[in-house]
């Protein structure tokens, strides 16, 4: 395929606009990296010294991965909303309830990051102007001496508990309502409006579309990517890394018995949520210059980016930390996290501030890449007809308002479940994560199925088969993460998950039965190639089922 001329990328106002190189693609992606932050403390938590090996794992089997949706992104030069939406084309075929079921799994797991991003991000801006003092800080510690007589017969830690209630900002425990939904709280606190504010700054730098969303991405990103790879790098080679933070390389149990497995398992299916995330860079496709070319070269880069930081960062944290401090209770919710990089880097005041202000540019960086890639996932789908009609439809600049406007509805629901307090986070991240597999599993699968039904359709970029081939063993890997390992983070994460999944069925019905008429709205969504795979497809599901239920059934805590 030749590059897209000037003339042709002159489209009616309504249109997608082909302004975007590989390069802005990239930035736009660079979000990705920040990732990391949303659960380095967790995941440390929950697996222990195991936790950099995890890292290191994840990252590669999503660079693996990230092939087999480069060949099948370049299958499509002109739809834009990522792999999902490739992936469907190749699942339409052999079920019309399979193949949207790709798209919204993607959906649900990419948009859960502007209300999980934003209550990070919000935690952050209050940490800074109305911060909580550590236990063991000097105000704590000076109350105590100025209350004791109030204090006589309490124990050491009731008393540290009274003094940090004393001098915690009652801004924090400001809330307009709250409340319980099942098994998840939530909350109109201060950190909610905070998180509103932000996400409602991200939309608006988007509405001027791709082009311009590229250029602020790129500054974002370089204010991110930057500190990250010193907080990498400079730790070594000022030789704070040590050695006996890593080993032995054993679970948290000091053994291997099945439940240290559960918990290992529990730790690869958290890690892919964002290890994983960078295929975000294929979702502009139908924006780029020249698709051929900047298809594969944009996620092939970004792997690039991934895979060193996600490797070098956890590696750092952990060596210089060691189990004590990734341990931490405020390194597990993320709050402490800033406060611990520099520690790492040996910078006082100056540096904490910095890095904090780093914190909050690297979750707007990775909240902007997810309703980039998110908004445009909902308008291709609606486009192709798996979604409702009113997601198709763009703003003068090419981008697609509408699904912008829902996904920041949605996700202001959702934020208030985010804030109210880390067993809800962790549940949303988990059911978010059992959406991002599914959608995994199919469209890794939907590589070789392509390869099948059309063999000599024209691919711009051709993943070796070998990679390909390693992509669909992957697949079935991460439903056994998924199996095993959602329970960890929340008892009812998996079938939460599964059941959110499922809610594309009534969407889709209506959509394609109430409003189209059971006629999909594209003769080009059907025209996909002939049906050569046989049963093969449907063995691929049902042995992708049949992992995750024994795997959940097997592997118990």
């Amino acid at each position: 395929m030749v590059a897209i001329t000037e003339a042709e990328a002159e489209v009616p106002k309504e249109e997608m606009r082909r302004a975007l190189t590989w390069k802005g693609a990239f930035w736009i992606a660079s979000g990705a990296p920040a990732f990391v932050l949303f659960s380095i403390g967790g995941l440390a938590g929950t697996v222990g010294k195991l936790a950099v090996v995890i890292w290191a794992i994840s990252m590669t089997m999503g660079f693996i991965q990230s092939f087999t949706y480069a060949e099948i992104a370049g299958l499509f030069p002109n739809k834009s909303g990522g792999a999902s939406i490739y992936g469907a084309s190749a699942w339409l075929r052999y079920g019309k309830f399979i193949a949207p079921l790709s798209v919204w799994c993607n959906w649900v797991a990419w948009t859960s990051v502007l209300s999980l991003g934003s209550s990070i991000a919000a935690a952050y801006v209050l940490n800074t102007f109305a911060p909580v003092p550590s236990a063991h800080s000097t105000e704590v510690l000076s109350w105590i001496a100025a209350n004791g007589s109030s204090l006589v017969g309490l124990t050491q830690d009731e008393q540290v508990a009274k003094a940090m209630a004393a001098l915690t900002p009652s801004i924090r425990d400001w809330t307009l309502f709250s409340g319980q939904i099942g098994p998840v709280s939530f909350s109109l606190n201060i950190a909610f409006w905070i998180g509103a504010a932000l996400m409602l700054l991200v939309f608006c730098v988007q509405h001027r579309g791709i082009h311009g969303t590229a250029n602020v991405q790129k500054y974002l990103g370089l204010a991110v990517i930057v500190p990250l790879a010193i907080v990498g790098i400079v730790p070594i080679l000022l030789g704070k890394v040590d050695a006996s933070n890593f080993l032995p390389l054993m679970p948290t149990s000091g053994d291997w018995s099945l439940t240290s497995w559960t918990v290992v398992l529990s730790g690869m299916f958290i890690a892919g949520w964002s290890t994983y995330g960078f295929e975000t860079a294929i979702c502009y496709t139908r924006e780029f210059k020249d698709p051929a070319n900047d298809t594969y070269k944009s996620i092939l880069f970004a792997g690039l980016l991934c895979l060193a930081l996600f490797m070098l960062v956890p590696f750092t944290f952990q060596g210089v930390l060691g189990m004590e401090g990734v341990t931490d209770p405020t390194i597990a919710d993320g709050s402490g996290v800033a406060r611990a990089l520099a520690f790492m880097v040996g910078g006082g005041p100056v540096v904490l501030y910095a890095l904090i202000l780093m914190m909050v540019l690297a979750v707007l960086l990775s909240i902007t890449t997810s309703m980039a890639g998110s908004s445009r996932t909902l308008y291709q789908g609606s486009v192709d007809g798996w979604l409702p009609r009113y997601l198709g439809k763009l703003n003068h600049h090419g981008a697609p308002t509408n699904a912008m406007w829902t996904d920041l509805v949605f996700n202001l629901f959702v934020l208030a479940v985010a804030v109210s307090d880390s067993t809800s986070f962790f549940f949303l991240l988990a059911v978010s994560n059992v959406c991002y597999m599914i959608f995994n599993f199919l469209n890794l699968n939907a590589g070789w199925i392509h390869r099948i039904d059309s063999p000599r359709r024209r691919r711009p970029y051709r993943a070796p088969t070998l990679i390909l081939g390693a992509g669909t063993v992957l697949s079935y890997v991460n439903a056994l993460f998924m199996g095993a390992g959602a329970k960890i983070w929340h008892p009812a994460a998996l079938w939460a998950g599964l059941g959110t999944a499922l809610l594309i069925i009534p969407v889709f019905w209506y959509r394609h039965y109430i409003q189209d008429g059971g006629v999909f709205p594209s003769a080009d969504t059907e025209n996909q190639g002939e049906r050569r795979a046989g049963i093969l497809p449907y063995l691929a599901l049902l042995g992708g089922l049949g992992i995750v239920l024994l795997a959940n059934r097997i592997f118990v805590l």
